[in-house]
């Protein structure tokens, strides 16, 4: 089957994502994502019309593949929502674990150094983080209704302060090397659910 203009797009952000996850952005050329993928040095701006609307569209895919798995994860049958909500935050710590704690979030490793370079970055990454805390916020409201959670404080602000808490526990971790602040952030997040 012929490869796609659309196929080598996604390659290239594929690979960009995985570069960058360990390298940042800026310390990251386009050359070495290009020559990762195996494309011509000479067609990147027929896929993206400059690094920033190319870092800008890196962080929507990221977010589009990211946000399907945590529906996925968030209607798995056959569980209340807490146990759903805490299945999500155990697939989190997993994926912030590996590669010796530099984890797989990019908004945990971007966040802070795009958010300052680039205005459609940090807007790519306020609508990705939104998007995850509206999810939590929703299965926050159907653990309340099921009875298999509860909070002390209103949906949307604890399901803003646990993601608040696990990002910030996501970048303890880097600097560490260790899952000690994931515990920690485990913990803690049980309690507040009364779990």
């Amino acid at each position: 089957m012929p490869v796609t203009q659309g196929d080598t797009r996604r390659s290239i952000l594929d690979t960009a994502q995985r570069i960058m996850s360990h390298k940042g952005f800026a310390a990251v050329g386009i050359n070495e994502v290009l020559a990762e993928a195996g494309v011509p040095k000479g067609s990147f701006y027929h896929y993206f019309n400059s690094k920033d609307a190319f870092g800008e569209a890196m962080m929507r895919s990221y977010f589009t593949d990211y946000l399907a798995d945590m529906d996925r994860i968030l209607a798995e049958p056959g569980m209340t929502s807490a146990q759903r909500l805490m299945n999500y935050w155990q697939a989190w710590r997993e994926t912030q674990s590996v590669d010796e704690y530099q984890g797989k979030c990019l908004a945990a490793k971007l966040g802070a150094e795009v958010s300052d370079l680039s205005e459609s970055m940090r807007i790519a990454l306020k609508d990705g983080t939104n998007a995850i805390v509206d999810r939590l916020e929703r299965v926050l409201a159907a653990g309340l209704e099921d009875g298999s959670l509860a909070v002390d404080d209103d949906a949307p602000t604890t399901a803003q302060a646990l993601y608040d808490m696990w990002l910030g526990a996501s970048v303890m971790a880097k600097i560490h090397r260790d899952a000690g602040s994931l515990t920690v952030t485990a913990t803690v997040t049980r309690r507040l659910l009364h779990l």
